[in-house]
């Protein structure tokens, strides 16, 4: 004789946030994502992630500005990609080609650079959920920064897949851009 199992099946308690709901959320200085429905809270990056940020930001700035090449933002900066799914980089480019994506409150679609600096709070999201979402909404090139071990990755959209373009660990040596032609840094600037 056989018996078969089942178990009752209980409605999920999780709620699915939209961008209505993230634009209802209280100003309390923490960084707020969706992420496949999911609300993702982390608090303000510490000052070491913060510094590293800006020494990237601040030259991929200079580098955008002199070539006319289009706009640089940094986080706090939302990015639109569905009513699911609203992330902040933290730092992104979107080229004079893209920039019918900006608007006065976000940036309605994909970027064509996202820069991600980990920290313990993000690395998942940054290695997995959110490279899965710049890949699967085009986001031509991804750079994944680690502060702690000091190295650099350039993920480069080939065939609607990222390919690993560069990875670099010696502080002597330089990350280059696929897409800004021309646009290096060494890693001892990003990392000083």
């Amino acid at each position: 004789m056989q018996v078969k199992e089942t178990a009752a099946t209980y409605p999920s308690q999780k709620k699915t946030y939209t961008y209505e709901d993230y634009l209802k959320l209280p100003d309390d200085r923490n960084r707020y994502e969706i992420i496949n429905g999911e609300l993702i809270m982390t608090p303000a990056p510490k000052m070491i992630h913060q510094k590293i940020s800006g020494n990237m930001e601040l030259q991929l700035r200079l580098f955008v500005k002199k070539n006319k090449l289009g706009e640089v933002f940094d986080t706090p900066c939302d990015v639109f990609l569905t009513q699911k799914d609203i992330v902040q980089p933290d730092i992104l480019f979107v080229s004079n080609e893209n920039k019918k994506i900006i608007t006065e409150d976000n940036i309605k679609g994909a970027p064509d650079l996202a820069i991600e600096v980990l920290s313990p709070t993000t690395a998942y999201y940054d290695l997995i959920e959110k490279k899965e979402l710049y890949e699967k909404f085009g986001v031509r090139e991804y750079w994944i920064v680690d502060y702690k071990k000091h190295w650099v990755e350039v993920h480069v959209l080939k065939n609607k897949k990222y390919e690993l373009h560069q990875r670099e660990e010696k502080l002597e040596k330089k990350i280059n851009s696929n897409l800004l032609k021309g646009f290096e840094l060494q890693l001892k600037e990003i990392f000083k």
